[in-house]
């Protein structure tokens, strides 16, 4: 009778011991989804360029045109409404949190160190570039791990030929 009380604890452990593996795995992809999906926002932001500045070769990013496309890449590639909730049947439940969204323009010398103590971020930028900062919340599958939230961050410049 204890073998098979046995048998049936090791059972149960080894199934949750999947499912956690399973968890992880998903986090992970859910991980690198969000960092993705940032990336691409990031990068074009940092190509929306002010064109009055451009007939005196001054390169510089229209912070308004930035930020507009930023929102809409992370709206796009994460599924999210217009208040960055996601979506009926997508896989973030949470509302995606915008951390930080600066634009480090012309007016800087480059090479120009963006640090930001807060969140843990330094980056040096050779031009003027955007800097983006988001919190995901991950959507556990089963409860054997604790809450997971990171604080994704990301920074792009402007692309010269």
């Amino acid at each position: 009778m204890y073998k098979l009380v046995a048998y049936l604890l090791i059972l149960v452990l080894g199934m949750m011991l999947n499912a956690l593996q399973t968890d992880e795995e998903m986090a992970m992809k859910a991980l690198f989804q969000a960092k993705h999906a940032l990336n691409r926002a990031a990068h074009a932001a940092a190509q929306q360029l002010d064109v009055s500045k451009l007939p005196a070769g001054v390169y510089s990013i229209d912070p308004l045109r930035a930020e507009t496309t930023a929102l809409s890449y992370l709206q796009r590639n994460l599924r999210l409404d217009a208040s960055n909730h996601p979506l009926p049947g997508t896989f973030f439940k949470q509302q995606i949190e915008i951390l930080v969204f600066e634009v480090i323009n012309e007016d800087r010398g480059f090479p120009y160190i963006y640090e930001n103590a807060d969140y843990g971020y330094k980056v040096t930028l050779a031009r003027p570039g955007v800097i983006l900062i988001i919190r995901v919340e991950y959507p556990r599958m089963f409860n054997i791990m604790g809450p997971v939230t990171w604080e994704i961050k990301g920074a792009a410049e402007i692309y010269e030929a």
